[in-house]
């Protein structure tokens, strides 16, 4: 699974949540998208890449993934 593309794809997304006037809101929004669209493995490795550092995610697309581990 390519890492690069998937922060791409998840920053894409947040990107698009971006306009909810609540950061928190808009974070959820995210990881429901992440939860409701990604398959496992997909979510399983941009987890797995923030728990290493994340490099390249935004600042909501990090909180996105982080709520996937909740």
């Amino acid at each position: 699974m390519n890492v690069e593309r998937l922060v791409a794809m998840v920053n894409d997304i947040a990107s698009f949540f971006a306009s909810e006037p609540d950061p928190e809101t808009a974070a959820d929004q995210v990881a429901a998208h992440l939860q409701r669209f990604w398959e496992p493995r997909m979510r399983g490795a941009i987890v797995r890449h923030l728990a290493a550092g994340g490099s390249g995610l935004t600042p909501l697309a990090r909180s996105g993934v982080a709520r996937l581990q909740k």
